[in-house]
């Protein structure tokens, strides 16, 4: 029986960079933050984050996605929709979510 191939970590689409902007200007513990702090915090280039808010980078993955939103204190679906065609629910799907929740920091 051959193995399966490894599956790469999902990846997931900015809905809207303005709402990113936004919600960067009141974050869930009611101070902004900047584009260079957000990336500090998710250990990411702060071109990474520019990219995400000028609309030249569309996607991340589930990691950096989950800890974006994490950062500003809103839930992973709220930015982002996982990329794609169809993805099934399953309880890795299920599990990959619930590790992200938001959190007022």
């Amino acid at each position: 029986m051959t193995p399966e191939p490894a599956q790469s970590e999902p990846r997931y689409v900015l809905l809207d960079p303005d709402l990113l902007r936004r919600l960067m200007e009141r974050t869930g513990s009611g101070h902004s933050i900047s584009g260079r702090a957000l990336a500090r915090r998710v250990e990411v280039p702060h071109g990474t984050i520019d990219g995400l808010l000028n609309g030249n980078i569309k996607s991340q993955p589930h990691e950096i996605a989950c800890a974006i939103s994490r950062w500003i204190g809103v839930d992973l679906l709220i930015l982002w929709t996982p990329a794609g065609r169809a993805v099934p629910v399953g309880t890795d799907d299920v599990a990959a979510l619930a590790q992200c929740p938001a959190v007022a920091v």
